[in-house]
């Protein structure tokens, strides 16, 4: 018997049976009245909330591929300097900050008066109360886990490879595009899908610009505090049941995508 496994096991199942505990606490009571929970659960506010949820965080990580995959490459190939540092830090002030803190920086800078708000509203895009505005919070919050995620990704990538490309007419986008980037999208997928869990999840930094249209943080915060326990309890079920369920099959797919990329 491997004594040092078996430790490890037992220190780890405290964080697991803890999580297990949770999940038969809610779902023994839930499941004890399944008339009620799939009133609730097939409700138009909580079949509607939970597709604008998963909607804009899909939103949030299509922006985040778009923007913050050169940021990564960039961040990956750089020289240590100070100017890297401090932007390495800047990309990750939304882990470390309060979540009502991170909504606040978000209103203020996207709120009718604020330095993009404004110009925005008069294009006719408006993030108070509106769907943009949960985008944009999701995204911010989100940002850290899937460019540091995509970062770690292109460092594995031997640079000689990229080298050899080079040498041999590629242009640098090109280099980025048919080597670099199909060796990393194994680790663009899990930060992708990090970086949608957390934005899903978020609930502070979106409710201080976005409180409607209701997400599902929001949604389950809203009938606890009008309708109780009871309903918020049904609502927070159905959002776990979906939500495993979901991960769980984009888990899967993690074994075909990329199952190549470090046989380098």
């Amino acid at each position: 018997m491997d004594w040092c496994i078996l430790g490890f096991c037992l220190l780890g199942s405290v964080i697991v049976g803890i999580t297990v505990l949770a999940l038969a606490n809610i779902s023994i009571t839930e499941l004890a009245d399944p008339g009620h929970l799939f009133e609730v659960a097939t409700s138009s506010a909580v079949v509607g909330s939970l597709l604008l949820t998963f909607g804009a965080g899909f939103n949030a990580v299509l922006l985040l591929i778009l923007f913050g995959t050169p940021l990564a490459y960039v961040l990956a190939r750089s020289q240590p300097s100070r100017t890297k540092e401090m932007v390495e830090s800047i990309v990750d002030i939304p882990l470390i900050l309060p979540h009502t803190v991170a909504g606040l920086l978000v209103y203020l800078l996207f709120m009718r008066r604020g330095w993009l708000g404004a110009p925005l509203s008069e294009v006719g895009i408006a993030f108070e109360d509106a769907y943009p505005g949960t985008v944009v919070a999701m995204l911010f919050v989100a940002s850290p886990f899937y460019i540091n995620t995509m970062r770690e990704g292109f460092l594995k990538v031997p640079v000689h490879l990229e080298n050899v490309a080079r040498t041999l007419g590629a242009t640098r986008f090109q280099t980025f595009s048919q080597v670099t980037l199909p060796l990393s999208f194994r680790h663009m997928y899990n930060g992708a899908l990090l970086a949608w869990g957390r934005a899903i999840g978020e609930f502070a930094g979106v409710i201080m610009i976005a409180y409607y249209p209701f997400i599902v943080s929001t949604l389950i915060y809203y009938a606890f505090t009008t309708d109780g326990i009871r309903t918020s309890r049904s609502i927070a079920f159905t959002v776990i049941i979906v939500s495993f369920v979901v991960f769980l099959l984009l888990r899967r797919l993690t074994r075909y995508v990329g199952r190549y990329d470090d046989r380098v």
